[in-house]
């Protein structure tokens, strides 16, 4: 039977490479993006390759975008198998001087919206004793980066959220969770928010733009000298998240480079997976 998956952020990026993956891959694919007039890349990739894909419009800041969303796949499918929380967004500025709009858009895009899509496919999952939850973190979830506080604050959060839904919905339920946790992922919008930060000064002023400055100096290294090493395409990641999708027994996290692991290794070297932790909290409470 074939399954159906969830994917949201489907406009660019790895949720774009996702939503064709996973349609390569013999899923049935409800690609969501807030803003369709993003979707015409999309759509001529699915007119050329034939791709069962279908678009749909979510906003992971609101929830009755979300519910909409999950109604029309119930009513056509019946169910719901792998939901990809993948829509998110970074950020770079300093705690001082981001505006509380700011802060609170922040999380609503990295954390709040994993919440309520969660929230949204889990009656589904559980009535029908199986599903996977695949959130798209990042080495931001798991280190504190500078500059990147706020959005560090949020993917930790994601990370905390997916690790207590775990410890009780797997066993219970049979419903799968995964943290994916890229490093850096190689696209037109990083190369260019870093060429415009650099120029402009325009996240840090005062006594914090020289920090500034030395941060994104080494954002501008790493990127034109050790791409290869440090970024990815949304492809390989992609193909991670496919991975996942697929695996009987997933882990709780994964990282998708051998620099994600070498960055995080400090964090994650006892329980690189994170299994070992899942089973401790399901002992020690359950």
């Amino acid at each position: 039977m074939t399954k159906n998956v969830l994917i949201t952020g489907t406009s660019t990026g790895v949720g774009f490479e996702s939503a064709i993956l996973f349609a390569k891959n013999n899923y049935k694919v409800y690609a969501t993006m807030r803003n369709l007039e993003k979707s015409e890349k999309l759509k001529q990739k699915i007119q050329e390759e034939n791709l069962n894909i279908e678009i749909l419009p979510l906003d992971v800041t609101k929830i009755d975008s979300i519910e909409s969303a999950v109604k029309t796949i119930i009513e056509k499918d019946g169910k719901i198998d792998v939901l990809v929380n993948n829509a998110g967004a970074g950020f770079a500025k300093t705690t001082e001087q981001a505006s509380e709009e700011e802060i609170k858009w922040v999380t609503d895009v990295n954390y709040h919206g994993v919440v309520f899509c969660t929230q949204a496919v889990l009656p589904y999952m559980r009535k029908q004793k199986s599903g996977q939850i695949i959130s798209i973190t990042s080495v931001g979830g798991l280190v504190g980066q500078p500059f990147n506080e706020l959005y560090c604050g949020a993917k930790f959060a994601v990370e905390g959220f997916m690790e207590g839904l775990a410890a009780y919905v797997t066993d219970a339920f049979n419903i799968k969770i995964t943290c994916v946790e890229p490093g850096g992922i190689a696209t037109e919008f990083m190369t260019s928010a870093i060429e415009k930060s650099a120029t402009e000064g325009q996240f840090a002023t005062g006594e914090y733009l020289p920090i500034f400055e030395r941060y994104m100096a080494g954002n501008q290294k790493r990127a034109n000298e050790g791409k290869e090493q440090v970024y990815q395409t949304g492809l390989e990641v992609a193909e991670v998240i496919l991975d996942i999708s697929e695996n009987e027994n997933p882990p709780l996290r994964i990282r998708t480079s051998k620099w994600a692991e070498d960055f995080c290794e400090l964090k994650t070297k006892a329980d690189p997976d994170g299994t070992k932790l899942v089973k401790q909290i399901t002992d020690s409470f359950l």
